[in-house]
């Protein structure tokens, strides 16, 4: 069963702003020993949209080969463009992906219909388990919860990972088809409320800095341990804000270069952290002891 404690994994690049696969690999192993449950490449955190075509694979590949089967990989395969999608999705399957992130069709405004029939060709066509990824702060379109709730029919749709910010919209999901379709927290801030509504995990921003925190609290809540989970939710709050003092993964990255784990280029259209957010980053990240 995929659950926990799951990092949306940042793809480091070098000082030319090429894929950093050795550094790659030393952040997987960063990852695995601060016990995250599983690895995500090529989401939003890892700048799949503005990977190319030939590197999406390779870094799905990298990081598949790293983990060898330690931990669950999701590999990040979504797009607009359904056949893309479809194409995506079984490359990652043939490289030994043990499921697949899906990001909603951005962009093109699908309705509803249109939601459901990419997600079903999807399911057809590709033989894994298939997590729906709802972020329509991003995608300018949001999956309801009715659609989840008719997605969950489908046998490999097992999971969502659901960053709409909307609590009402997930407890509905699980009251209804809590059965059938696991719900993930996208939000750092709210895996505390979802998980005690009944989600399984977070797929995680905040744990590519501190995996071992954000796992303690994923453990706490389903050791039902509600008032240490409490204390450490409400501990982690600056942190998991500042990770979105601009755009993700921006702030993330920043703070993986100041705690010494990679480079902090991102590719345009993002840009380097402003020296206001800068100077509030570094003292949060001191005051959690990170740097």
């Amino acid at each position: 069963m995929i659950k926990g404690s799951m990092v949306a994994i940042i793809t480091p690049f070098d000082q030319q702003g090429n894929f950093d696969e050795e550094c790659y690999r030393q952040l997987i192993e960063f990852q695995i020993e601060n016990g995250t449950d599983a690895i995500v490449p090529c989401g939003t955190t890892g700048e799949s949209a503005t990977l190319s075509f030939d590197e999406h694979p390779r870094v799905i590949k990298a990081c598949i080969e790293q983990v060898n089967k330690r931990i669950p990989v999701i590999a990040g395969t979504g797009a607009n463009n359904t056949a893309e999608a479809v194409e995506l999705s079984q490359n990652a399957k043939e490289m030994g992906a043990d499921a697949l992130l899906l990001v909603c069709p951005y962009y093109n405004k699908p309705s509803q219909e249109g939601i459901y029939q990419h997600y079903k060709k999807l399911a057809a066509e590709v033989a894994l388990p298939q997590v729906l990824y709802n972020v329509p702060g991003r995608t300018g379109v949001n999956i309801s919860a009715a659609t989840t709730i008719r997605l969950a029919e489908i046998s490999n749709i097992v999971a969502i990972k659901e960053a709409s910010g909307d609590i009402t919209q997930a407890s509905e999901i699980l009251a209804r088809a809590g059965d059938k379709i696991d719900v993930f927290s996208g939000d750092d801030f709210l895996t505390f409320p979802l998980m005690a509504c009944g989600a399984k995990g977070i797929i995680s921003v905040t744990a590519n800095i501190a995996p071992a925190k954000v796992k303690q609290m994923v453990v706490a809540i389903d050791a039902g341990d509600y008032a240490k989970a409490r204390r450490l939710h409400l501990a982690l709050l600056d942190l998991h804000q500042a990770m979105f003092i601009e755009a993700n993964p921006v702030p993330v990255k920043t703070a993986a270069s100041l705690m010494g784990l990679c480079r902090a280029e991102v590719r345009l259209p993002l840009c380097a952290l402003q020296p206001a957010s800068l100077e509030k980053l570094q003292t949060v990240l001191k005051e959690h002891q990170l740097i």
